[in-house]
């Protein structure tokens, strides 16, 4: 058994996955998670358009934008993070590509993405 297979089997056995929605590049989501500051816990949301979905498995993360103040943010937010309480998905986009980083030099009505109709 070797190195790589020890990590793997690590992961895929003490890391706790919870399940969420399926969504994929271009979708609008809302992601709350746990904020601790001090000794209190506070639930905060983050609602934007996934740029990518990254890796497989315990180590996958999912990129999200939105546009705060004119600025554009991005958050990256592995999917076993404990502090992930859940995820919405607001709408779902049409996008041709995986990683939609063009995104990141549009603005105002260019930056929309067409609704894809949920069945």
């Amino acid at each position: 058994m070797g190195k790589a297979d020890i990590i793997s089997f690590v992961e895929n056995e003490f890391v706790e996955r919870k399940e969420f929605p399926a969504f994929k590049a271009g979708d609008t989501i809302k992601v709350t998670y746990k904020i601790k500051e001090g000794d209190k816990e506070r639930l905060q949301s983050f609602q934007g358009v996934v740029i990518q979905r990254k890796n497989s498995s315990s180590r996958e993360t999912f990129t999200v934008r939105k546009i705060s103040n004119g600025v554009g943010v991005e958050r990256i937010f592995p999917f076993t993070s404990p502090f992930i309480e859940s995820i919405e998905v607001q709408k779902y986009g049409v996008v041709r590509r995986a990683r939609i980083f063009y995104l990141r030099g549009l603005t105002g009505k260019k930056a929309r993405i067409k609704e894809r109709l949920q069945k």
